[in-house]
């Protein structure tokens, strides 16, 4: 087993960025979901809600992110040094406000007032106590620092859809080839060359999956949700990944090899 491929989310909800490597720091992938949008009440803003979202192109060069918003051009981003608090999912969490230029731009784009926030150094969200005994952090991804996902298991979802559906939908940090379909769902821990990781939970689906991650347009039969639920729900939801911690800050390289902790 090896790394297949690997992503980062500069921004939650907007375009990922494959790459060829990426360090590690106490939030995950270094630069991952740092930022996010939310609306006018503080709420997180997603593709859930504004598919179109997905058009918006990310680049993350030397710590700085730039958005390619289309019908506006690129924004540098940057943190102004005001802050706000801003709900993401239940938590509360300090952040600082984008500049306005990229605020005013995503808002033309979205056809509603947004911003766009960041979340400092200083700021700490911690994931599920109720998952992770450890007092680990995250950023502004759904809940834990790493989705790891199988391409086996795409594969095989693939095999029962007309049209075969991008890993691109599902928004994983890692993706493992060499092994069987839906083994993951017996994987208790993962090494990746000198990394540690622990896997945490199944990663339950929702909508997103159904947004064409090229046209930011909904999938009009709801696929691969709707084949994926047919077979793949459980009490967690319906399933495809697995969410991940890590021990410790590294590197993580495509090529990698994989070994596997797993129950029987």
């Amino acid at each position: 087993m090896k790394v297949h491929s690997l992503f980062v989310y500069p921004v939650k909800s907007l375009s990922g960025i494959e790459v060829a490597h990426f360090d590690t720091d106490d939030f995950g992938p270094v630069g991952d979901r740092r930022w996010m949008i939310v609306d006018d009440e503080r709420r997180f803003v997603t593709q859930r809600e504004h598919p179109e979202l997905a058009r918006v192109g990310t680049r993350l060069e030397a710590g700085q992110v730039t958005l390619g918003i289309p019908g506006e051009g690129e924004f540098t981003l940057t943190a102004s040094d005001d802050e706000v608090r801003v709900l993401v999912w239940r938590d509360w969490v300090k952040a600082r406000i984008g500049l306005q230029e990229a605020n005013d731009a995503l808002s033309r784009f979205c056809g509603k007032p947004v911003r766009l926030v960041y979340m400092p150094d200083s700021s700490f969200r911690r994931v599920d106590a109720g998952r992770v005994d450890e007092y680990r952090r995250v950023g502004f991804a759904d809940g834990f620092p790493f989705l790891v996902t199988n391409t086996a298991s795409l594969a095989e979802l693939n095999s029962r859809l007309d049209e075969p559906a991008e890993m691109r939908r599902f928004r994983p940090n890692i993706v493992i080839e060499g092994a069987a379909p839906w083994d993951e769902d017996h994987w208790l821990g993962l090494t990746i060359g000198d990394n540690r990781l622990s896997i945490v939970k199944p990663c339950s689906r929702c909508v997103m999956t159904t947004v064409d991650p090229a046209t930011g347009v909904k999938d009009a039969a709801l696929q691969p949700l709707r084949t994926l639920s047919g077979y793949r729900r459980t009490r967690e939801g319906v399933i495809f990944g697995q969410n991940a911690i890590h021990e410790s800050p590294g590197s993580i390289r495509v090529g990698d090899p994989v070994t596997v902790n797993k129950s029987e």
